[in-house]
Formats: structure tokens, sequence, C-alpha cells
């Protein structure tokens, strides 16, 4: 990887920021391309001299997408969104950074996605990162296409989501109690990213399913985190259909799920069996209690001037 020019659009997001830090230590030159640059400046310093480039890109706008990519060995796609514009990011913004990297003759793509992924997903997230990945496939067969689960990390939106729920409400109610999940840490999504550029020929055309070594309910999920911040499990199990009341209201403030978010629910997000996984990459599966509670720390009473010498998170509390 060694001078080797990537082109990260999103990469001043959460995992995005983890992805620039292996490719940097690879040795990689990586090209940050974002709507506004500035926001991924604070990755400069993880660089060396001349190791980091910026430009102004929208994956709405090919034309930005273009010149984004030019002389790029390796472009990586990390955009995405919950938001309103799930079709026009997931599929077309998709389409346009496949279509400007095999027209600037990038030996690799890859491409994130996310387990669920399916163009009959009942729900439009599912649907559009399904129908975004045939896109890309269409565009640069090669690419390769990583879905990961859940991804959990210091600054992530999901364990720390629940933990502050948890340190907050006297009872927390639980939507879907039995729906699996499978949390990969954000440090090993990174690493596929970095292998999968840096062998292009070995995963060129590969779809792989990235899952950590837990899988867990969401009821179980939730003991986990109360563990690890030291607060009482207080956990309410919703029967669905008042799931779905509260989903089908959730354009209403402090609403906890939407609608969509309900239809992803009722499928687990976890590695299908015999789906190529981090191992295909040589990426060891972290726990996540070897890492969540450092950083769930913060969600404690008294911070990290309440951790016992010793202590350890309990997955089956």
């Amino acid at each position: 990887m060694e001078g080797r020019l990537v082109t990260l659009f999103g990469g001043a997001g959460f995992i995005g920021r983890y992805a620039a830090q292996a490719l940097l230590r690879a040795g990689a030159r990586v090209r940050f391309a974002e709507r506004d640059p500035r926001r991924a400046f604070f990755l400069k310093p993880l660089g060396g001299l001349g190791q980091t480039q910026f430009v102004a890109a929208d994956i709405g706008r090919p034309d930005t997408v273009a010149r984004a990519v030019e002389g790029a060995d390796s472009v990586v796609n990390l955009v995405g969104t919950f938001g309103a514009a799930m079709e026009q990011v997931h599929v077309d913004g998709a389409r346009a950074v496949a279509l400007a990297a095999a027209t600037a003759g990038a030996e690799a793509l890859v491409h994130v996605s996310a387990i669920g992924a399916d163009p009959a997903s009942p729900s439009r997230y599912g649907r559009s990162k399904g129908e975004g990945e045939a896109a890309v496939r269409a565009a640069f067969p090669g690419a390769t296409i990583l879905r990961p689960a859940v991804v959990f990390g210091p600054e992530d939106d999901f364990l720390n989501r629940f933990a502050r729920l948890i340190a907050r409400a006297p009872v927390v109610p639980v939507l879907r109690a039995g729906a699996r999940f499978q949390p990969v840490f954000v440090a090993d999504v990174a690493d596929a990213i970095r292998f999968a550029v840096t062998e292009p020929g070995r995963h060129a055309g590969l779809t792989a399913e990235l899952g950590g070594p837990d899988v867990l309910t969401m009821a179980e999920l939730m003991r986990f985190i109360a563990g690890a911040i030291h607060r009482p499990a207080r956990l309410l199990s919703l029967p669905d259909a008042v799931g779905a009341g509260i989903a089908r209201a959730g354009f209403l403030p402090g609403a906890p799920i939407n609608w969509d978010q309900w239809l992803m629910l009722q499928r687990d997000t976890v590695v299908a069996p015999g789906a190529p996984g981090l191992d295909v990459f040589g990426v060891p599966a972290t726990p996540m209690a070897s890492v969540a509670p450092g950083y769930l720390v913060r969600h404690r009473r008294m911070g990290r001037f309440a951790t016992r010498a010793g202590e350890t998170a309990d997955l089956s509390a």
C-alpha cells in the first residue's frame, strides 16, 4: 500500500475515521472526498507529510465524484443514510461512485453496505442497500462488497444510545426483545476494508458479511449494557402490537423508532450461515466485552471514577 492513492468517500464518519487510520498506517495516501472537506480535517494529523488530501465531492453530483477518483488506485465508498434520501444515496450515489471508479481505471472498489441488504426487503433501508449493491456490481463487477452487522466502538450511536437510555430512565421499554444481533467492532471492519484494498485480486467480486463473535438478543444486549454501566436492568419487553404502534407514530418527537426501523427489526442482524466473513480477510473478531465497557464507563454515575480494578462486563448478565 506504500504510496498508493485511495479515495475515501465518507471518511469523516464513524467507520470512515477508522478505515482512514488503517489505510494510513499501511502507508497509503488517502484522499478524503466530502461535501464539506473541512469535516475531515481532524484526520490530517494522522498522516505524514503529503499523505492526506481533501476534496469537495457530493455523490449526488457525478461530475464531482469523477474528479474525486481521478488518479486513484482504489476507491472506498462508506456513504450511507437513514434519512429521506436513501435511494439517492444508497442507489444513485453508489452507482455514481462505481461508474467513476471504473472509468478512472481504479484497480479496486470497496463498497460498504449492510447485513439485511436485499432488493426485496420490506424496509426502505434494506431495499435501497440491496439495489445499491446491484448497481455497484453492474458498474464495477470486481467490487468487494462488505456488509457489516451493527457496528460498535467508542463513537457509536448504538451501544451509547441504549446506555444513555438505561442511565436516565427508571424503566426501559424493549422492542423485539428476541431479535438477534451480532455486533462487530469498528476497527475490525476497518481492517477488512484495508485488506480488501490491499489485495484486490484476491477479494474482487466478493460479498462478505462482517459480524463479531457474540450473538445476543435485544434483551441480552440491554442487560450487557446495564452491567457495563453499573445500572439495574429494569427492562419492560413490549408486545409486538404495542411496538408496531409506537413505530407507526415514529414521526412524533421522542419516539424511539420509526416504521422502517421496525421493519428492519423483524429480521435478525446476524451473518448468514456459510457467508464469507472477517476470517476471509484474516481479521480476528473482537468480543464486545473486551472493548465496550472501556467506553461505556462514561455513562456510569461517577464515570471512570466508578471503575473497579480488574472488573469485566458479563455478556450473560
